[in-house]
């Protein structure tokens, strides 16, 4: 029987974010997240063939290292 006390929709996200997501996400433009990727001071990211993905939990530490 499932635990009524879990939250399940934390379990419904994806832990792979495209770069307009993770933006939404940090509450900054596309273009900020395109630039700190050029200078090598946002969050880890990587490529999936032409796409750039970050991964949920890297934003997160990436903000907290900032904090």
């Amino acid at each position: 029987m499932p635990d009524p006390t879990v939250d399940h929709a934390v379990d419904k996200q994806p832990d792979l974010l495209a770069i307009s997501e993770a933006a939404a996400l940090l509450r900054a433009p596309v273009a900020t997240l395109r630039y700190w990727r050029h200078l090598g001071t946002g969050p880890r990211s990587f490529r999936l063939g032409r796409r750039v993905l970050y991964r949920r939990q890297d934003l997160y530490a990436w903000v907290d290292a900032r904090r």
